[in-house]
């Protein structure tokens, strides 16, 4: 029992004493990674709008609109993925990517032929490279009139 008891203390002082050095490295790796982020050239994302009021229309209407997005990073932006919250809201963008103080468009359309009336609101998903907001989360609204 000693025996053990000997070898569990001999076990503790030793990690004890490799622990503080792998602690101090840490600590010096991670101050290096936050200087060579600051130093890294990054995509940013920036919206003119995050929110589109299609108004009222006609069931039967197709009704369209843009949001206009500029890079105000250091590094190319690159839109990845565009998704809607439903199959009446389809969203297109930009596929080629966009430079630094460049502008693209997220064009969306929005068919409600066959869907309830009335008020609704659609999330258009986007995922892209910018290190600020690599999702971002777009809003139509509107009031569509069922058709008679």
């Amino acid at each position: 029992m000693k025996y053990i008891r000997n070898i569990a203390a001999a076990w503790l002082l030793a990690a004890s004493a490799t622990l503080v050095p792998v602690a101090a490295q840490q600590k010096t790796h991670v101050n290096v990674v936050t200087t060579q982020q600051t130093a890294e050239k990054v995509a940013q994302i920036q919206f003119d709008t995050l929110t589109q009021d299609l108004g009222t229309f006609a069931e039967t209407d197709v009704v369209k609109c843009s949001f206009r997005f500029t890079n105000v990073g250091t590094a190319p932006l690159i839109i990845q993925q565009a998704i809607a919250s439903c199959g009446c809201t389809i969203p297109t963008y930009t596929k080629d990517p966009v430079h630094p103080g460049e502008s693209g468009t997220i064009e969306v359309t929005y068919n409600g032929k066959g869907k309830f009336g009335g008020p609704f609101k659609k999330v258009i998903t986007i995922r892209s490279n910018a290190a600020d907001l690599p999702l971002v989360r777009l809003t139509i609204v509107g009031d569509m009139q069922k058709a008679e």
